[in-house]
């Protein structure tokens, strides 16, 4: 079993060290390890079942995740929070629907940036876009977790680098037909989505829309900057889902 583990491992590293986009697939196979190990998923005996994986489950997220009413407090452990709970999850949806995006989008702008680049514009923007939403609600309990933030700022960039890139969407209220639009279309509709369900959102748990709409923001806004009106690239074809999941 060590010997079949190793064997996979070692070709997994290979395989990530031949890709153009590296610092793409380690971000999701390390998000995928962090949750398989966790409580989250609910595969670790380590946890219990019932009522003791709740607890542990609460207890995790409370410890990896930003808690904004504890950010402020001059913590040095509540400042690192932002960066932590990028790469933790609460649910296989939620995972799986953050890595598929990060998947589509993010291999064609690790490419425009380069690797050391886009490695800090990911934790950069995802620790601010938790950030805003802890400063938003700064009085609140729950613990926020997952790299919606980052990933939302890669969908910024995505969108002013590539905009007419065409990409593959599916559409509920057209029984999930994937239609294929430019990334101007799609993008900016998905904003407006989170921009409503922003606004009907409560205080209690759910997904943190504001967080995905201050990463789109800092990504868009940066790449802007960083680049200019006349390095737009002409994109080739990508694929996209229809929209996240969780924060």
């Amino acid at each position: 079993m060590v010997g079949n583990w190793s064997v996979t491992l070692g070709s997994t590293v290979r395989a990530v060290r031949r890709t153009s986009t590296p610092v793409t697939y380690s971000l999701i196979a390390l998000c995928c390890l962090v949750f398989l190990v966790g409580p989250a998923s609910g595969l670790s005996p380590v946890y219990g079942s019932g009522d003791e994986l709740l607890l542990a489950q609460r207890g995790y997220f409370r410890r990896w995740g930003v808690i904004p009413a504890e950010l402020f407090e001059g913590s040095p452990r509540a400042a690192l929070t932002p960066a932590t709970a990028l790469f933790v999850h609460g649910s296989w949806v939620h995972l799986l629907g953050n890595m598929l995006f990060l998947y589509v989008f993010g291999a064609m702008t690790e490419e425009r940036m380069g690797r050391v680049h886009f490695t800090l514009f990911y934790a950069g923007c995802g620790y601010l876009a938790l950030l805003g939403y802890a400063i938003a609600n700064a009085g609140s309990e729950q613990s926020l977790v997952g790299a919606s933030g980052a990933i939302s700022a890669v969908l910024g960039a995505f969108l002013y680098l590539f905009p007419r890139a065409r990409v593959t969407s599916l559409l509920p209220f057209l029984f999930f037909l994937p239609l294929r639009f430019p990334a101007w279309v799609v993008l900016p509709l998905w904003v407006a989505l989170q921009w409503v369900a922003a606004g009907r959102a409560g205080q209690g748990p759910g997904v943190a829309y504001l967080a995905h709409l201050v990463g789109f923001g800092l990504g868009f806004l940066y790449a802007w900057v960083r680049y200019g009106w006349a390095t737009r690239v002409k994109a080739a074809p990508a694929t996209a889902p229809e929209g996240e999941n969780q924060p």
